[in-house]
C-alpha cells in the first residue's frame, strides 16, 4: 500500500480506528511525523490531539544504534543486552539521558507553546506515527502513556514489519496497522512524498487543533509552562518513597497526595484530581507513603503516626525545591495522615489547605483541634457511616471549615460525574487558600465556620 502523503494516511487511517470514536479517546502523535498523521486522525474522531514526545538514547560515537528511549514522566526503556554488549559505561549512559532528557523538555515547551498536556488518566489514548521501522520509539511512547495513566492504549500507524507489528502488541492493547509489507526497507518507501516535518508546523497542528476544540464561546485556556515534571525519590525523613511531582512554572503551590489504605501514587482517583489541579496551574506531588515492604503488612496502613510523619518529611523535601504552600489532598485513611500532619506543622505553617475526600478524618483525633489550613471533607451521599464520622470530626476542627456532599456517592465515587464533582471543589478550594486570596489560611468567614459538637467515636473503616 503507497500512500500519497502524511495527510493521506491520516485520512486511511482515522476510517480503520472510527470505532473508536464512541470511546472519547485522547489522540497523541509522535513529532515529527506521526503529527500531521494523528491531526487528520483526531480530527475525523472529534477527539483533542497532543504529542507524546520520547526521545532514543543512542550508544556514544554510534548514535544511530538505539540502547533505549525516555519520555515524559521520567519513563525509560533500556536495553540491558546492547549497553553490555556496548560496553556502555554508567558515567556514558547517565550523560547520554542528560541530554536527550534536557532536548526532551525543550521539544514539548517547543511543541504546545505554553499548553498544558493534554490529561490521559482513564482515557483511551490513541497513539499515532508515520511508520515504524524498529519499533523502539513506539514502544516508548505507549510505556509513557500507560505510565501517564491512560487506561487503553491503542498504538495505530499507516505502515510496518509484521514482526515489529506482532512485538509491540506486548506493550500496547492494541495494534492498528494498515500495511505490512514483507520486504519493508524504510518507512519513506511507502510514501510518494514523504517530505520531513518541522517543528514549525507540528506547533501549528497543535494549536489548531486547540483551538478547534474549544466550545464556541469559550476563551482558550491560560496554562503555565510545565518547569519540573519527572518520576522522584521523596526523602521522606530519611525514607526513599517512589513518586511523581509536576510543578508548572508560577505555581502558586503544591498539592501533596496522600493515598488511602490498599492504594498507591498510581490511584486512578488521585491521578484524575491532581490532573484537575495541574490546570489550574498548580504544582502537584503523588507519592508513596510507604516501602514495598512496609505495604506487605497491613498494619502499617492504618499507622496513621507514621503516615503523617512520612507527609511532614516529603513536604521538607518539596519546600526545598519549591517555596511556595504546600496543600494536602488526602483519600479515606490518607486523609487521617493529612490532617495529622497538617496539625503538627502548626509552628512551620507550610500547610495553607486541606482537601479530605471520604476520609477518615475520625483517626486523625484528637489533634482535629490543632489543624489551622483551611480544611475541606467532601464525602459522598450514600457512604452514610464515613458521612457520620466526618460530620462529627468538623465539630472537632477549629480552622475554617466546611462539609460537602456529593450527592448519590458512595465511598469511592465510582458514580458518573462524581469524582468530577471532588476535582472541582478541590481545585476551587485549593485555588483559593494557596493563592493567597481572600485572607489566607486562618481567617474564617462567617459562612465557613464551623459549630461545636461532640468529639467523633472510632468506628471500622470504610
Amino acid at each position: 500500500m503507497i500512500f500519497a502523503d502524511r495527510v493521506d494516511a491520516g485520512r486511511r487511517l482515522a476510517e480503520a480506528v472510527r470505532d473508536l470514536r464512541g470511546d472519547s479517546p485522547v489522540v497523541l502523535g509522535l513529532p515529527r511525523g506521526g503529527v500531521p498523521v494523528a491531526a487528520e486522525v483526531a480530527r475525523a474522531l472529534g477527539a483533542p490531539l497532543d504529542v507524546i514526545v520520547v526521545r532514543k538514547l543512542g550508544v556514544p560515537h554510534q548514535p544511530e544504534l538505539g540502547f533505549g528511549a525516555i519520555g515524559e514522566g521520567g519513563v525509560r526503556v533500556i536495553s540491558d543486552e546492547i549497553v553490555r554488549h556496548c560496553g556502555i559505561r554508567p558515567a556514558e549512559l547517565a550523560a547520554v539521558e542528560d541530554a536527550e532528557k534536557r532536548e526532551l523538555m525543550r521539544r514539548a515547551h517547543r511543541y504546545r507553546d505554553g499548553r498544558s498536556r493534554v490529561a490521559v488518566e482513564g482515557r483511551t489514548v490513541l497513539v499515532v506515527d508515520d511508520g515504524i521501522a524498529t519499533g523502539a520509539t513506539a514502544a516508548a511512547a505507549c510505556r509513557v502513556a500507560r505510565a501517564q495513566g491512560a487506561a487503553r492504549v491503542v498504538l495505530a500507524v499507516p505502515t510496518a514489519p509484521a514482526d515489529t507489528v506482532d512485538r509491540l502488541r506486548e506493550v500496547a492493547d492494541e495494534v492498528v496497522c494498515l500495511s505490512t509489507p514483507e520486504q519493508f526497507g524504510s518507512v519513506g518507501q511507502w510514501y510518494r512524498d514523504f517530505t520531513q516535518t518541522t517543528d514549525d508546523e507540528v506547533s501549528a497542528s497543535l494549536a489548531s487543533a486547540a483551538t478547534t476544540a474549544r466550545p464556541p464561546g469559550r476563551p482558550a485556556p491560560v496554562a503555565a509552562e510545565v518547569e519540573v515534571e519527572a518520576e522522584v525519590e521523596v526523602d521522606a525523613a530519611g525514607v526513599r518513597l517512589a513518586g511523581a511531582l509536576a510543578v508548572p512554572a508560577g505555581a502558586p503551590g503544591v498539592v501533596m497526595f496522600a493515598h488511602g489504605s490498599g492504594s498507591s501514587r498510581r490511584s486512578p482517583r488521585n491521578r484524575s484530581v491532581a490532573s484537575a489541579l495541574r490546570e489550574a496551574g498548580l504544582g502537584t506531588l503523588l507519592f508513596d507513603l510507604l516501602t514495598p515492604a512496609e505495604e506487605a503488612d497491613r498494619a502499617n496502613v492504618f499507622d496513621v503516626d507514621t503516615l503523617a510523619a512520612r507527609l511532614l518529611g516529603a513536604t521538607h523535601w518539596v519546600r526545598e525545591r519549591a517555596s511556595v504552600p504546600i496543600g494536602y489532598f488526602g483519600a479515606s485513611t490518607g486523609a487521617a495522615a493529612a490532617l495529622r500532619a497538617a496539625a503538627a506543622d502548626e509552628a512551620d505553617g507550610a500547610v495553607g489547605a486541606v482537601v479530605s475526600r471520604g476520609g477518615r478524618p475520625d483517626l486523625a483525633a484528637p489533634r482535629l483541634g490543632d489543624v489551622r489550613a483551611p480544611t475541606l471533607l467532601i464525602v459522598g451521599g450514600r457512604d452514610t457511616t464515613v458521612l457520620d464520622l466526618n460530620r462529627a470530626a468538623q465539630a472537632e476542627l477549629r480552622c475554617e471549615n466546611r462539609l460537602e456532599i456529593v450527592p448519590g456517592a458512595t465511598h469511592l465515587f465510582e458514580e458518573p460525574g462524581a469524582l468530577d464533582r471532588v476535582a472541582g471543589l478541590a481545585r476551587e478550594w485549593f485555588t483559593r487558600y494557596l493563592t493567597g486570596e481572600h485572607g489566607g489560611p486562618g481567617s474564617p468567614g462567617p459562612e465557613d465556620a464551623a459549630p461545636r459538637g461532640p468529639r467523633s467515636s472510632s468506628r471500622p473503616d470504610q
